[in-house]
């Protein structure tokens, strides 16, 4: 029996749907596995499909066109490494999330998803059906054990696998991104390791789709002499990578042989990589090649239209002013001077005689009543209906630019500045937004395309955010400062705090009901008078924003 074995890891992306683009990179990945003499060669979960695939795969033809691309690889890549690939499997009434085994030429076995999840982003129960437990399988004399994504989070798949006669375990994952998830993780496969004994490697996909990314950072853990786990493989976050591992049979069994050691990025590069990753991907899955965005000269649109430069290039990307008699000169200038820096094109297009058009239908409606957010809110919905119509004209992606705070507390314009098809932003506290643009004037890397340098102008950093939908408008005018209001928010909405949670870590009683009521809307008032058991607020968010859906988006 061999006491060598090397295992290729594909830690590749995938896009949801294309069947025969998936299978290629499949393809690919196996010839190279082949010529560096790999005897398995792994993919993450639901590869053939790409991961989310969401109702996608509850489309019964759809799920037998990937099978049937699943089999045809087995018979093109039979001479040579055995293949794992992620992919889903119908038998009978039943849906699973499978890893299928392929090997000389046919499919030998099928590992089915045991635990699925249906928390945050997941809705596996719905999709799919629960796997038995499973056993090893064995490829050229190793016994392995692949627990899938969720599998891995806890105790039961892998320790079963471990009595069955498992030798190492290999995670095959489609685990998205959220800041800090590395150490997340790390800590669930060390204690998988310590349970079983077992080396792991833990092997996950890259990429954007749709809202979420992926982010690779694949590793491997040996079990450690004092009891622990001993990482002997990290992989880099975000990249597309075919790597080949090795594993050594010695008198306490296998061990993965030190590999690579990738550096990781601290969060603020990772943030902002997530970011830029995010738009790529989207726009490259969705046939999108330039995009449009509303430029204010303030530090949101700022941002975005950096994120997008770096993305996908400043001659793709067009920001356009839309000023009206409130737009200070300052705002103008600062809006011409992001653009410049970033070498990114600059419209102008006045919106006063629209909005005066506007006020005119309306007038004999109107007439009697004082000017208030509807007057303002006509002009952003103007603005919305340009940008709109400039992405229509000439095909380019339109980007929101709202931050996670105005957006939670609806300082934010439905149908105005949050018309768009995009928003890379839309995770970002406002407090964050600020130090992102410092982070990204002082670092460059050569997977930014846009430029190095001071990009965002300074004195859109320093200067009060304001609407200029009035005049001498400030956001301070009808929001908290930033600071307060971003804790609040991570309070109430991150960590699930009550009311007497904020007050005691020194906030105002006041303050925290009013970003409540922001938050919440009408309805949370009534809520908390009303009598019975109380839920926390971030279910109840979730039940009035998502009545049908359950579900939470882990933020950066």
């Amino acid at each position: 029996m061999a006491d060598t074995f090397r295992i290729t890891l594909g830690q590749l992306n995938p896009t949801v749907g294309d069947l025969p683009g998936n299978a290629a990179k499949a393809r690919s990945a196996w010839e190279q596995a082949r010529a560096a003499g790999a005897d398995f060669l792994a993919l993450p979960e639901m590869f053939i499909t790409g991961y989310q695939t969401q109702d996608l795969v509850l489309k019964a033809a759809f799920t037998r066109d990937a099978m049937t691309v699943i089999e045809e690889l087995a018979r093109d890549c039979a001479d040579g490494p055995a293949i794992g690939i992620g992919g889903p499997y119908a038998e009978g009434r039943k849906l699973y999330n499978a890893f299928w085994i392929l090997q000389g030429g046919k499919v030998v076995t099928r590992v089915l998803k045991h635990d699925l999840p249906h928390k945050q982003l997941f809705d596996e129960l719905r999709l799919f059906d629960q796997g038995p437990l499973s056993g090893p399988y064995d490829i050229g004399g190793i016994r392995i054990g692949s627990p899938i994504c969720e599998d891995a989070w806890w105790p039961e798949v892998a320790e079963t696998m471990a009595e069955s006669g498992a030798e190492i375990l290999l995670v095959p994952n489609g685990s998205p991104y959220h800041r800090n998830k590395l150490d997340l993780r790390m800590g669930h496969m060390v204690a998988r390791v310590v349970e079983t004994g077992l080396p792991l490697i833990y092997l996950n996909s890259v990429g954007g789709q749709d809202d979420q990314l992926y982010d690779g950072a694949s590793f491997a853990l040996n079990p450690g002499a004092a009891g622990g786990a001993d990482k002997v493989l990290q992989l880099a976050p975000f990249d597309e990578q075919v790597v080949h591992v090795d594993l050594q049979r010695g008198p306490e069994g296998w061990r993965v042989v030190p590999g690579q050691m990738d550096h990781q990025p601290d969060e603020w590069e990772q943030d902002y990589r997530a970011m830029t990753e995010g738009l790529r991907d989207y726009m490259r899955k969705s046939g999108f090649k330039k995009v449009v965005l509303g430029m204010s000269g303030g530090i949101d649109s700022a941002l975005v239209a950096t994120i997008a430069s770096d993305a996908i290039g400043p001659e793709n990307v067009r920001c356009v002013m839309l000023p009206s008699e409130y737009t200070s000169q300052a705002s103008l200038d600062d809006a011409a001077d992001a653009a410049t820096r970033l070498g990114a094109r600059l419209d102008t297009v006045q919106i006063e005689g629209a909005r005066d058009a506007v006020g005119d239908a309306l007038a004999h409606l109107m007439e009697g009543t004082k000017p208030d957010t509807t007057e303002e809110n006509i002009q952003s919905r103007l603005r919305g209906v340009m940008l709109m119509a400039i992405s229509n004209k000439f095909g380019e992606l339109l980007l929101t630019t709202g931050n996670k705070s105005e957006v939670a507390v609806g300082y934010a314009t439905i149908y105005g500045d949050m018309a768009g098809g995009y928003n890379p932003i839309k995770d970002l506290y406002k407090t964050r937004v600020f130090q992102t643009c410092r982070w990204r004037n002082e670092n460059h890397r050569d997977w930014m395309m846009g430029p190095a340098g001071e990009v965002v102008p300074p004195q859109i950093i320093s200067k009060p955010p304001s609407a200029e939908l009035r005049p001498d408008q400030k956001d301070e005018d009808s929001l908290p400062p930033y600071p307060v209001l971003d804790a609040i928010l991570e309070g109430l909405v991150e960590k699930d705090l009550a009311l007497k949670d904020l007050v005691a870590q020194g906030y105002e009683a006041e303050t925290v009901k009013r970003v409540e009521t922001l938050l919440y809307g009408s309805e949370w008032k009534r809520y908390q008078a009303a009598p019975g058991p109380r839920i926390s607020t971030k279910a109840f968010w979730l039940d009035r924003r998502y009545p049908l859906v359950n579900r939470w988006r882990d933020t950066l």
